[in-house]
């Protein structure tokens, strides 16, 4: 044998060992294989076509997983962990797979999803509504880290699209769970549809629809003006029963607050709770005696326009300035969740002020800066700035409904504390409508207290 015969013979010895041993090092460590990066792909899509979590990609690539980590790049190689160091059963939307026994129980099996809302880019309903689905599919892949199976399938509905058309489609009537629709006009023929084939929908936005007081398979996370009117009036009446009520008339002829106020006058007077009304416009001294020098002062407004509430704002501080030892709480309205300006944050803490609303998220807490985090790691963008995010309202939705089935099956009803959840944003809390469906009955009292601090008071 020739020299060079020699070396090739090693050279080619070498190069098999080094592919063998590359080979027994990732299926000892449970890589399935390298896969290159396409362009505009994320870690979310890649996980779930290739049936795993982000958890479990991550796991195998831990350089990913650190601080300084730039992001995916076109071209970009990674590690695809075996299906058998992940979590099985990857969402439909992307994997064909057997149907389950028709009767099976829903807590031995996956759990079967469909969304039918405008999924498209065309306008501001189809935006939020992708960005609330892809809260729906992190709420799937966190479940199913925790050992819950989904099966999703999506359909875009559109506003002008005939529901009856996609409801004709095999893979609809198999869901034990429909989110949608986002359109009044086609609640009707959902509604019909989920009973014929015992399935569950959960209305996640329309509150016109009159279906669920006679439809007992529908779930109604918002309620109408007229009827969370009713419940912060109640529950104000029973929060501040020995408190003065102060209603300050505040001369805004657009103000959409009027239903509120006549609402508590209403609460009140059948509670028997003493309240006084004054005029923003009222002289210091006239605006004074409206007040008690006894009780905790509880004001309302009849607006929730920020120049008025400059103005009572002013009227309040002059009132503590002259009045030594007097109380005042401020009780607000949904909107001045958005205030972000020092003075007005600060007026808001010293005045001890409640606001009622059906949702609230703390940005400052580990929770939701997480979800943040890996939904721009998800989808490679942030989620659009709205006072409530889509993407956690979706998140809060499926995860309580999907974490309901699972444990209750056809006995679940989403009343309280059922699920255990503690939510990002959305509180849920379902009542029976007589023999009709459910509706959510959660509200939330977001407190901006005396020592800067932000607590929720839930219902």
């Amino acid at each position: 044998m020739t020299i060079m015969n020699r070396i090739l013979r090693y050279f080619l010895l070498l190069l098999v060992l080094c592919l063998s041993t590359d080979t027994l090092l990732a299926q000892t460590q449970g890589y399935q294989e390298l896969y290159q990066v396409k362009r505009k792909e994320t870690i979310f899509g890649i996980a779930r076509a290739h049936g795993v979590t982000v958890a479990d990609i991550l796991k195998a690539n831990p350089e990913m997983d650190r601080p300084d980590y730039e992001g995916l790049k076109k071209g970009d190689y990674i590690r695809i962990p075996s299906s058998s160091t992940s979590v099985q059963n990857a969402p439909a939307a992307v994997q064909q797979r057997p149907e389950p026994v028709a009767n099976q129980d829903v807590r031995q099996r996956e759990v079967r999803i469909g969304v039918m809302l405008p999924l498209h880019n065309i306008n501001g309903d189809g935006k939020r509504m992708v960005e609330y689905y892809r809260g729906v599919l992190m709420a799937c892949d966190s479940l199913r880290a925790n050992g819950i199976s989904t099966d999703i399938r999506a359909w875009n509905v559109a506003e002008e699209a005939d529901i009856d058309k996609i409801l004709n489609d095999p893979n609809a009537a198999n869901r034990d769970l429909i989110i949608g629709p986002l359109y009044t006009k086609q609640m009707k023929a959902l509604g019909t549809f989920a009973q014929k084939n015992n399935i569950r929908v959960l209305i996640p936005f329309s509150i016109h629809s009159n279906d669920v007081y006679d439809n007992s398979n529908l779930f109604q996370v918002f309620q109408n003006s007229n009827t969370l009117n009713q419940a912060y009036a109640y529950r104000f009446c029973q929060r501040f029963k020995d408190a003065h009520a102060v209603l300050i008339d505040c001369n805004d002829t657009t103000s959409t607050k009027g239903g509120f106020t006549s609402a508590l006058r209403r609460q009140m007077e059948h509670e028997s709770m003493k309240y006084a009304i004054t005029n923003l416009k009222s002289s210091e001294a006239i605006f004074k005696k409206s007040f008690s020098i006894t009780q905790r002062n509880v004001v309302i407004l009849n607006t929730q326009r920020t120049q008025e509430l400059s103005v009572a704002f002013a009227k309040l501080n002059g009132l503590l300035a002259t009045t030594p030892g007097i109380q005042i709480t401020l009780f607000g309205y949904r909107e001045w969740l958005q205030l972000t300006r020092p003075s007005q944050l600060e007026n808001l803490y010293k005045f001890d002020t409640y606001i009622p609303s059906t949702y609230f998220m703390n940005a400052s807490s580990s929770q939701v800066q997480h979800f943040k985090k890996k939904y721009r790691w998800n989808f490679h963008q942030d989620m659009q700035n709205y006072p409530q995010l889509f993407a956690a309202t979706g998140f809060d939705h499926a995860y309580f409904m999907i974490k309901g089935l699972h444990m209750y099956g056809a006995n679940f009803t989403g009343g309280s504390g059922m699920v255990g959840y503690t939510p990002l944003q959305n509180p849920l809390h379902f009542e029976r409508m007589g023999n009709g469906g459910l509706q959510n009955k959660a509200i939330v009292f977001v407190h901006y207290t005396t020592g800067h601090r932000i607590e929720t008071i839930n219902f």
